[in-house]
């Protein structure tokens, strides 16, 4: 674990940590649930991941979802949250939701209604820098994806913070948020690479240089395909970067 241990430390769950599609029985949508102290901010809600969120949480109590880009693996169980405010215990309830323009569309188009997301969610455009949630701060850039597509910072003031990528074409562009001592949780779809033209993910090289380059203590990789070897998968990280490196899995927790 890195130095931030105790109560002021960020606390990270995971709770999804699949791509679009895998053979990994269990695995989930992209989602990632960061705690501090009495602040909770999810990071994308991708297919499936629901249920394991509302085993760690009451999911009507979080501050902020913030949702990185309009894929269907990283925001789709935003459906199964607006259902669960609107009718489930204590409901009706709201939620703030930040992400790219048009994600409320984008909901209300999937269910065929109208207002289908305001219902329930308080949609906000994601961007820029220096944002609080609570005891949070959240900074986000854009990266090379899909459309509107972001990498986020989440982080109390003084103290690593936990930089995810999101879906990401070029390790560059996270560089911007990466702060020495921070922890790079980073997709890696395709593995110790190489990424095929055009496909707009990473690969482990690419994460490890980027690792190396901006100080980061510590590399969670995610998002890895169906077909591609764990244990190759971080060596080809470990070439270049000196730090602990760890591919993640639904139910594991961090210390950052």
């Amino acid at each position: 674990m890195n130095p931030g241990t105790g109560s002021a430390a960020l606390r990270l769950d995971v709770v999804g940590a699949g791509p679009a599609f895998t053979d990994r029985p269990g695995a989930s949508g992209a989602a990632y649930l960061v705690r501090h102290e009495r602040t909770s901010i999810l990071l994308d809600l991708g297919q499936g991941s629901f249920p394991r969120l509302a085993s760690l949480l009451d999911p009507g109590t979080l501050d902020a979802i913030v949702v990185s880009h309009l894929h269907p693996d990283h925001f789709v169980d935003l459906v199964a949250l607006r259902h669960y405010l609107r009718w489930g215990p204590g409901g009706p309830r709201r939620a703030r939701v930040l992400g790219p323009a048009g994600l409320a569309d984008r909901l209300d188009a999937l269910n065929a209604e109208p207002g289908f997301a305001s219902a329930a969610l308080d949609v906000e455009e994601l961007g820029g820098q220096g944002r609080r949630v609570g005891g949070l701060e959240l900074d986000s850039a854009r990266v090379a994806h899909a459309g509107e597509s972001h990498a986020i910072r989440v982080g109390a003031a003084g103290r690593p913070g936990l930089v995810y990528s999101g879906d990401c074409g070029r390790a560059d562009d996270l560089a911007t948020l990466i702060r020495r001592g921070d922890t790079l949780l980073a997709e890696v779809s395709f593995g110790p690479g190489p990424v095929p033209s055009g496909a707009a993910h990473l690969d482990g090289p690419s994460v490890g240089a980027l690792a190396a380059r901006t100080g980061a203590a510590r590399v969670l990789l995610t998002h890895l395909l169906m077909g591609f070897n764990r244990t190759e998968t971080v060596s080809s990280v470990e070439q270049s970067f000196g730090g602990p490196v760890q591919l993640v899995a639904p139910g594991d927790r961090f210390s950052i």
